[in-house]
């Protein structure tokens, strides 16, 4: 039995190019992909900021020319195996030898480009390895839906391709004055033309949601918040009409990266059996930040960008009452000034029980997820989020507000009692934020024995990638029956 063909499509991936949670996910989902039923392989640009140590083991297959609207323009195509997953690289110097990934003022020329070359791809590529499904990624491979169905419709190459177009930011949507349409994406006179319309300006990801033949988010819980005005972005009532194509499948993270039975950037290793030696990871971070080494006293951590989404709003402004409770805090990340301002200079103003590293350093933030006793995640919206599965990961009890993968991974006490995972609120104030924290420092102070099921059913429950795979598998397999 033939093997179904995924070709996974993206503008980042880790290790060769990562800016955010984006990198991270193409990075890890298709190597869980393959199994003896999928084969699955990414296509990628391939920008100049690839470390040389990946770009000088790249093989050079071809070149062939992309047209582009009245443009034609050239592609080369290289080859890496990396993990056991075949990455195809896109080369054209004009769109992607730039200092940075995006930013740029002809994105949406860049990811045209890009979009219209993975399809032409498929012509050199399909004798050995035709799509079954191409799996797009963000507004920046949005626009190969829209190609293939009205562009690629008379090739009988393309005939059977489905396409799923997974939603990971929606903040970021791929939005260009209309002229770019038919200029730049070569789009004129067909129906993608008014379909791809937002008010005056043309909408690439609105494009993939009516054009794909599935459209995910990164949990469910959000696949149903982005059909609501407040989580929509503005295209609420597209969610609305094409929600029976719509699905939220949740993340996973790397179980190997982060254990903190073998995680070198921690004191102390430990894992379920050994929990009580967590301990040593907590005075060895109150001692390294500066705050008094006690273990009896809780110490809630944060590592975030320091914006309002994130809820930094909520802990600058409660930090003069979590100042009157039997508690420390440590916060690490960067972000608005004004939450790097108050947060930092409240911590330097109270060095005993409140630290601000106004950073980003990946080895400490793992000392922060291994010494810390609750992870605050105070979240206005969270598509998946990843640090709340980490911190369980190391026996450190999320708190988190119910919002998208946040609701769908954390099992709060309010609700589910010892068989709770972490905490929990609902609404996003610093009303319900103080309350959960609140309720954490009573079970702190007064359940120790809870306070240890609690811990055990969080580092018992792993989030790795075998069960999302499995669900994008049978999604996969939904489309082509």
């Amino acid at each position: 039995m033939a093997k179904k063909n995924i070709l996974f499509a993206a503008f980042e991936a880790s290790p060769f190019i990562k800016t955010g949670g984006l990198g991270d996910v193409s990075g890890a989902l298709p190597g869980h992909l393959k199994n003896d039923e999928f084969d699955a392989r990414v296509i990628l640009p391939l920008i100049s900021s690839i470390p040389e140590e990946y770009k000088s083991k790249m093989k050079f297959v071809t070149s062939y020319e992309v047209p582009l609207g009245w443009r034609i323009q050239y592609c080369g195509l290289f080859t890496l195996m990396k993990g056991g997953v075949k990455y195809y690289f896109l080369d054209n110097e004009y769109y992607f030898k730039r200092s940075q990934v995006y930013g740029e003022l002809d994105d949406a020329e860049r990811v045209a480009f890009f979009s219209k070359a993975v399809l032409e791809t498929v012509k050199y590529i399909a004798k050995n390895f035709k799509p079954d499904i191409i799996h797009c990624n963000d507004w920046h491979t949005a626009l190969i839906p829209v190609y293939l169905k009205e562009l690629y419709v008379d090739d009988p190459l393309f005939d059977d391709i489905r396409t799923v177009f997974t939603i990971h930011n929606l903040k970021f949507q791929g939005m260009y004055d209309k002229y770019v349409i038919g200029d730049v994406c070569g789009l004129g006179g067909t129906e993608a033309e008014s379909e791809m319309l937002h008010f005056d300006a043309v909408n690439f990801l609105k494009g993939a949601v009516i054009y794909a033949d599935a459209v995910t988010t990164v949990s469910p819980t959000y696949a149903e918040e982005i059909c609501t005005t407040r989580y929509g972005e503005g295209l609420e009532g597209l969610f609305q009409e094409f929600h029976s194509k719509l699905s939220g499948i949740i993340n996973g993270i790397d179980l190997k990266s982060f254990d903190p039975k073998t995680d070198k950037a921690i004191t102390v290793n430990y894992d379920a059996k050994s929990l009580d030696r967590k301990k040593q990871n907590k005075l060895a971070l109150q001692k390294e930040l500066g705050l008094e080494e006690d273990p009896d006293v809780p110490l809630f951590a944060m590592v975030s960008r320091l914006t309002t989404q994130k809820g930094a709003n909520l802990i600058a402004e409660l930090m003069p009452e979590f100042r009157e409770r039997n508690m420390q805090l440590a916060v690490l990340g960067t972000g608005d000034y004004l939450y790097e301002h108050a947060i930092a200079d409240f911590a330097y103003h109270n060095q005993s029980r409140f630290a601000a590293r106004i950073t980003f350093d990946e080895k400490l933030s793992r000392r922060y997820y291994a010494g810390a006793d609750v992870f605050l995640m105070p979240s206005d919206f969270e598509p998946c989020g990843l640090a709340q599965m980490i911190s369980m990961r190391y026996g450190t009890l999320p708190l988190v507000r119910e919002t998208g993968g946040l609701k769908d991974t954390v099992r709060g006490y309010w609700d589910y009692g010892n068989t709770a995972n972490g905490f929990s609120f609902k609404d996003f104030d610093a009303n319900g934020l103080r309350n959960a924290v609140d309720l954490a420092l009573g079970l702190w102070s007064g359940q120790k024995d809870t306070w240890r099921e609690l811990q055990m059913n969080a580092i018992e429950k792993h989030f790795g990638w075998e069960e999302s795979a499995e669900k994008y598998r049978e999604l996969y397999n939904s489309l082509l029956k």
